[in-house]
C-alpha cells in the first residue's frame, strides 16, 4: 500500500491506479480504525477495482470544548490493518496540505445539518460537508462509503453530493456492534469498564423503543421511555432521542413511512450516538 502525503504525488498515485480504467472506491475515516472501518473497506473492494482510504482529524468539525487534541491517533496501525484489507494506497494529509490556505471556503450542511447533532454540536456538519467536499475533489472516486453509524453525516453527504452535482455514488453501510450491541466507534476507548458496561443500555434503549413503536405504542410514550432508561444508566445530558424521517429527518409523530430512531448522549466525559432503522410494520 502507498502512503501520500502530497497532493501533488496523490495524483500520479491516482493516475497510476486509473491506468487501466478500473473503478475507485473511497473510504474516507479520521483513523484510530476499528471492524467497523474494515467493514467499510471490504464494501468498497466489493464495488472497484482499487480502494482508496484517507486519514485525516478534520479540526474544522471540532467545537472549541470538544476532543481534537485527544482524538486517538495511531497511523502506523491504521495503516497496517488496511494495507491487510486490500487497500491501495491510503491519503495522508496534514493540515497545512489539507487547507494550504486555511479553511477559507466552506461549504454549508444546509437544514439536514442544523438539527440532532449540528443542534448539540454547532458548525460540526459545515466541517464535514467542507472536508469531504475537499477529499472528493483531491481523490475524485467513483464511490464512496460512509458508516450508518453516523446516519446523519450519511445523509448530510449525499444531500451535498446531489446539491453539487459531484460525480461519485455514496454507499451507506449498516453499524458494526460488538457482541453486547454497542456500536462501534473510535471514542469508545474513552469509556472506563464501568462506563463501557452502563453503555450497553444506549442499544437496549433504543431496540426496545423501536419494538414499541412498531408494535403500536405511541412514539412519545416510547422515546419518552428510551430517554429513561438511559438517564437510569448513568447518561447526563441526553442530547436527544428522536423518530425522525428516514430520507430528510423530519420529526415523526407516528410510523407512516420509514423511519430511523437516534439518539446522542453523554456517559461520564464521553458522548455516544446510535441510531436504528425502523419500518411500518
Amino acid at each position: 500500500m502507498q502512503i501520500v502525503r502530497d497532493l501533488e504525488t496523490l495524483r500520479r498515485a491516482l493516475t497510476a491506479l486509473r491506468a487501466d480504467g478500473g473503478c475507485v472506491a473511497f473510504v474516507p475515516t479520521m483513523g484510530a480504525l476499528h471492524a467497523g472501518h474494515m467493514a467499510l473497506v471490504a464494501e468498497a473492494r466489493r464495488r472497484a477495482d482499487q480502494v482508496v482510504a484517507s486519514i485525516f482529524v478534520n479540526p474544522t468539525q471540532f467545537g472549541p470544548s470538544e476532543d481534537l487534541s485527544r482524538y486517538p491517533r495511531r497511523e502506523a496501525g491504521d495503516a497496517q490493518m488496511l494495507d491487510g484489507a486490500g487497500v491501495a494506497l491510503l491519503w495522508a494529509p496534514d493540515v497545512a496540505a489539507m487547507y494550504p490556505n486555511g479553511p477559507e471556503i466552506t461549504v454549508q450542511a444546509g437544514p439536514l445539518g442544523a438539527e440532532l447533532d449540528g443542534a448539540a454540536r454547532p458548525g460540526h456538519f459545515d466541517g464535514v460537508a467542507t472536508v469531504v467536499a475537499r477529499l472528493f475533489d483531491q481523490v475524485r472516486p467513483d464511490v464512496a462509503l460512509f458508516g450508518e453509524k453516523d446516519y446523519q453525516q450519511l445523509l448530510v453527504v449525499r444531500h451535498m453530493v446531489r446539491s453539487l452535482e459531484l460525480p461519485v455514488e455514496i454507499v451507506g453501510v449498516p453499524t458494526q456492534r460488538d457482541a453486547d450491541g454497542l456500536a462501534l466507534s473510535s471514542r469508545n476507548i474513552y469509556l472506563t469498564e464501568e462506563e463501557r458496561r452502563a453503555a450497553r443500555a444506549l442499544p437496549r434503549a433504543l431496540g426496545e423503543a423501536a419494538q414499541a413503536i412498531v408494535e403500536g405504542q405511541g412514539v412519545a410514550a416510547a422515546l419518552a421511555a428510551a430517554r429513561e432508561k438511559l438517564a437510569g444508566a448513568g447518561f447526563d445530558p441526553i442530547d436527544y432521542v428522536e423518530l425522525r424521517d428516514a430520507e430528510m429527518l423530519a420529526p415523526l409523530a407516528a410510523l407512516d413511512r420509514a423511519a430511523r430512531l437516534l439518539a446522542a448522549a453523554k456517559l461520564g466525559a464521553t458522548r455516544l450516538i446510535d441510531n436504528l432503522p425502523v419500518q411500518p410494520a
